[in-house]
């Protein structure tokens, strides 16, 4: 049997733990925790976000950087998201190093071992909506296998809206566009 939750109870995982990244006016970066974000292309991503200190900076620098919480940057990333940019600099508060990205004019913190740099395609206050183009994508050394991203050494986490919590992400446990083959290829023996 199941049990009904109103819609302000809802719960769609994996809420990845982006922190974005931007310049105010003077060069000063600051950085946000959103939860409410997607790649919505092969090289978009889609944010939903309220007005912040950090839409306030898009909106003058018209870039900004995301990058992926992790098991070993939960404490900086929660910081990032209980703390008010207005308020203080969130990036020395927490001890962060920052170096210019070499395609936006956006910070790249470099505590976090993925981070995305994007040129803001749109950003709605109305709606909240902030599109990205993904411009170019940043990986520590530490985190390739094979000239890949390898999320086992990542070790990525999520935001457990149900729960107000971060999880990490776990091991593979089948390969894409391969396990479905097995209930295909059943199906295909029973139609013939």
């Amino acid at each position: 049997m199941s049990v009904e939750f109103d819609a302000k109870n809802t719960v769609i995982t994996p809420e990845a733990v982006l922190i974005i990244g931007t310049y105010d006016e003077n060069g000063v970066p600051n950085a946000m925790n959103a939860a409410w974000g997607t790649q919505t292309d092969f090289s978009e991503i889609t944010i939903s976000l309220s007005q912040h200190k950090t839409t306030e900076n898009i909106e003058k620098t018209g870039a900004f950087t995301v990058a992926f919480g992790t098991v070993d940057t939960v404490t900086i990333s929660d910081y990032f998201g209980v703390e008010s940019g207005k308020k203080v600099n969130k990036i020395a508060k927490a001890g962060c190093h920052v170096h210019k990205s070499a395609h936006v004019n956006a910070p790249i913190i470099e505590e976090f071992p993925l981070t995305l740099e994007c040129r803001c395609k749109d950003w709605n206050p109305e709606t909240g909506i902030l599109v990205g183009e993904i411009v170019a994508q940043q990986a520590d050394e530490s985190i390739i296998t094979d000239g890949k991203i390898d999320l086992d050494k990542m070790k990525p986490i999520i935001y457990d809206s149900a729960i107000h919590a971060y999880r990490s992400v776990g091991p593979v446990i089948a390969t894409a566009f391969s396990e479905g083959f097995k209930i295909k290829k059943a199906v295909n023996q029973w139609d013939n």
